[in-house]
């Protein structure tokens, strides 16, 4: 399964365009929140209705730049993934929308224990779906807001802005990946011990990620993760 993943797009329409191949080799997107350019949460509806043109099978939150009343409009449109499982060819996708607390200016800032609930459904399935260590190896988390501790999250030399919490369930939960955004400086692959966690960068700056999964003995790895630029 070949998955393309996007943050990010800050009301940047011309670089969804210059994906369509991306899109049409891929099996299915995850977008990790800001549809919207900073400060300008109507710019969201424009890159929300060209993204839906572009492939079937697309998983998406929010990000801190979007108006929270915008989920009304992924949802609607059935990509939503936020505060929700959601099952796609033997793959579960869960996620978080918006961005920790920080600045208090852009919309959707939320606090660590606002974003963790939101994955309060996958716990509620925890015991038919994890194996016997609890651990998902068949579950895909996207969070706008990135773990705390990777490369995911560095802002500047030594400085993370991630989320502990998450950073905790992560290690709790142990999916097969965890699709991240926000931190524009973050874009890299890295690992929290079993699990790959990828910010793939800002498309409003052309970056991107695509990833390959593949089943063996009943469980989902990563076969190859690429960060891709325009």
């Amino acid at each position: 399964m070949k998955l393309l993943l996007l943050s990010d797009i800050h009301g940047n329409l011309e670089n969804l365009d210059k994906l369509d191949s991306e899109f049409s080799s891929s099996d299915a997107v995850i977008m990790a929140g800001d549809f919207a350019e900073c400060f300008k949460t109507e710019t969201a509806k424009p890159v929300l209705d060209k993204l839906v043109t572009k492939h079937d099978s697309i998983f998406a939150v929010l990000g801190n730049c979007d108006d929270p009343e915008f989920i009304e409009d992924l949802e609607n449109n059935d990509i939503s993934c936020e505060r929700s499982l959601v099952f796609h060819d033997g793959i579960a996708f869960a996620g978080s929308g918006g961005g920790s607390v920080f600045t208090k200016k852009t919309p959707n800032e939320r606090t660590e224990e606002d974003l963790q609930s939101d994955f309060q459904i996958v716990e509620n399935s925890a015991d038919s779906c994890a194996d016997q260590n609890g651990c998902w190896n068949d579950l895909i988390l996207v969070s706008h807001n990135p773990p705390k501790g990777t490369k995911c999250d560095k802002v500047a030399p030594g400085v993370h802005a991630g989320s502990q919490s998450f950073t905790d369930y992560i290690k709790k939960r142990q999916p097969v990946l965890v699709v991240t955004g926000h931190i524009h400086e973050g874009c890299a692959i890295d690992r929290i011990d079993n699990t790959t966690v990828i910010n793939p960068g800002s498309l409003a700056e052309g970056k991107y990620a695509v990833v390959e999964l593949e089943k063996n003995n009943g469980s989902f790895e990563i076969k190859t993760a690429v960060l891709k630029n325009l």
